[in-house]
């Protein structure tokens, strides 16, 4: 064993005794990113270059700092995204809430799907879209200039339209004409602050994370907001929090002009998002 990988075992258990989930993981891209080099290529290093930052920044995530503010960056799906202060840190559920929806459009079979994107924050849902949705136009909006710093390094060069504003009343341009609504809005209840991990509560913007004493209060906005959005038959997809399984689907009722709603699990098997169908006249 070189000296890096015996550094990255200490920190490890450092890690591991500061309650950090991940322990191995973070413990070994930290040790990648202060290394320059990937982690399959940790055993490498010789112990000559070993960098005593190493400690520096395993200090940083043993009092919990987001292991993506150290590193600058986030992965999410195939894209590598910067984040950092004032952006919520795109989180790996996320993912299979884009997989349902890229399987919903491409089910449609629309040759230019039209997309929205409400509550972008550092712009994963909407890039992930656009890149594995080729021929797709994405539009995306994000109320905080805080998160929009991010959000324009991530899309800049890409195709996503993206504008400053409140998803409640977004994009009236596009009314009655998009085929899907996706959002990862703001769904943890004032009540459970306390309860909520420390690298979201103390990292992550308060906008990104509560909404109400429930929090559904986005949610009911939203889905006003997707019904102006969509065509008729087209879909809405939100995500939610575990515990809130049985209630977001309530929201998208037949008598508000939605069908099939319906709630779906995460890849580990928690309730995790919810879709509906804009009804047809």
């Amino acid at each position: 064993m070189n000296l890096l990988l015996a550094e990255v075992a200490q920190a490890t258990q450092r890690l591991a005794d500061a309650g950090v989930p991940s322990p191995r993981n973070d413990a070994e891209e930290l040790a990648a990113f202060v290394h320059g080099v990937k982690r399959g290529e940790l055993h490498s290093v010789k112990d000559a270059d070993f960098d005593a930052r190493y400690w520096e920044v395993i200090a940083r995530r043993e009092a919990r700092e987001p292991l993506q503010h150290i590193t600058g960056r986030a992965y999410f799906r195939y894209l590598e995204l910067q984040v950092g202060p004032g952006v919520f840190v795109p989180r790996p559920e996320t993912e299979s809430v884009v997989g349902w929806a890229i399987d919903a459009v491409r089910a449609m079979d629309v040759v230019e799907p039209l997309i929205v994107d409400l509550c972008t924050g550092s712009g994963a849902i909407a890039l992930a879209l656009a890149q594995e949705v080729p021929r797709s136009r994405v539009h995306a909006v994000e109320l905080s200039e805080d998160a929009l710093q991010w959000t324009r390094k991530n899309m800049q060069g890409s195709r996503v339209d993206l504008r400053q504003g409140d998803a409640r009343t977004a994009f009236p341009d596009l009314d009655g004409q998009v085929d899907l609504v996706i959002s990862n809005p703001p769904y943890i209840p004032l009540t459970e602050w306390e309860y909520v991990a420390p690298e979201a509560r103390d990292y992550d913007p308060e906008l990104a994370l509560f909404s109400g004493e429930d929090g559904l209060d986005l949610i009911r906005g939203l889905e006003r907001t997707a019904h102006r959005l969509l065509r008729p038959g087209g879909v809405v997809v939100i995500e939610h929090a575990d515990t809130q399984g049985g209630q977001v689907p309530w929201i998208f009722t037949e008598e508000r002009g939605w069908a099939d709603a319906a709630d779906h699990p995460d890849l580990n098997n928690r309730p995790r998002f919810a879709t509906a169908r804009k009804a047809l006249p």
